[in-house]
């Protein structure tokens, strides 16, 4: 946004993870283990009263879609992201119901997928009309890497996510244990990422005698994850849930042929066939069967990876995302004048 010459104020209770730009002035409230979406409201309001914003845009419907109720009149475009619409609302009718609220109270609503807005409507059915707005992706960044030598090296397979269980980074080890030891040179798995199941995940590799043929990457910033999708020959995601799936859509702008789980918004960056292979969740031979089919070939990896690219080219780039998302900032501002 900062980019497209908006001026952007953006009010934290984190610590942002990777750089921004010093156009963006970062306004930094307390957490407080969580009850800041509660406590910092009146602080909000101050801040907005002293800005004047022609339109706020939280993240999140439910810990910081209650800090934005304190917004006041101002336009209120509220995106929701995975967990906040799918695990949140399980908690508890009173969760629930404060989800529903918050929903209601924003004047526009946007998600990152269709499946996703699918849930939205599922959770809360007063809500009319949801922008599906997906992230985009930055094809001048995200990048074939370019050509190498030919000399027989080892293949590698991989995946850029968080080491927790939704991301189903187990499954892809299960799957990575079943391909055929008569490979040669035998591939490689690279996990890049940090989390929860971390511990998890490399006893598990131990025990599937992988400890030689698995490498684990701690979490890289974003401008550098290219340079690890330019390390893979094959990017798998096996997650058991995921909204959207924009580290697939940076895979196939990288020329990656892919290997994804049919869950949640995957089936909507994934062209089943073309640019990778859809799998039933929660299978890993059948993940297997087909990392092992896009290992065989390189004939086929090419084919699928340039396919990709033009996929994303076509649906996901950067700025088009960006100026769909302007367009319904600019619709809140409309409906309340």
């Amino acid at each position: 946004m900062a980019a497209k010459g908006v001026v952007v104020h953006l009010v934290t209770q984190h610590d942002p993870v990777d750089p921004l730009l010093p156009e963006v002035t970062v306004h930094r409230f307390p957490h407080v283990k969580g009850l800041g979406y509660i406590l910092n409201g009146p602080r909000l309001k101050r801040l907005v009263l002293e800005l004047q914003p022609d339109v706020v845009n939280a993240h999140y419907a439910s810990g910081y879609g209650t800090l934005a109720r304190w917004v006041g009149k101002t336009p209120l475009v509220l995106n929701v992201w995975g967990s906040d619409v799918y695990q949140f609302p399980e908690e508890g009718p009173v969760q629930l119901r404060l989800l529903r609220d918050n929903l209601k109270r924003a004047d526009r609503v946007v998600s990152t997928s269709k499946a996703m807005a699918a849930r939205v409507r599922e959770v809360c059915p007063a809500i009319a009309e949801i922008d599906v707005v997906p992230f985009g992706v930055d094809t001048a960044v995200f990048r074939p890497k370019p050509e190498q030598a030919t000399e027989r090296k080892a293949l590698v397979v991989g995946t850029v996510k968080s080491l927790a269980d939704t991301y189903g980074i187990d499954l892809l080890i299960e799957a990575f244990s079943l391909l055929s030891k008569d490979m040669e040179p035998l591939p490689i798995l690279r996990l890049v990422g940090s989390g929860p199941q971390e511990e998890e995940l490399r006893a598990l590799v131990q025990k599937k005698g992988l400890t030689d043929r698995v490498t684990f990457v701690p979490r890289v910033a974003h401008d550098k994850v290219p340079d690890e999708l330019a390390k893979l020959d094959v990017y798998v995601a096996l997650s058991r849930q995921e909204s959207f799936g924009v580290a697939v859509i940076e895979a196939s702008a990288s020329e990656l042929p892919v290997v994804v789980s049919n869950v949640g918004g995957l089936p909507e960056v994934v062209v089943d066939a073309s640019t990778g292979y859809l799998v039933p969740a929660n299978d890993p031979a059948s993940a297997a069967l087909r990392i092992a089919e896009l290992l065989a070939s390189e004939d086929l990896r090419g084919r699928m990876g340039k396919a990709g690219r033009l996929f994303v080219e076509q649906d996901y780039g950067w700025n088009a995302s960006v100026d769909r998302m302007l367009g319904v900032l600019h619709a809140a501002v409309r409906r309340k004048t």
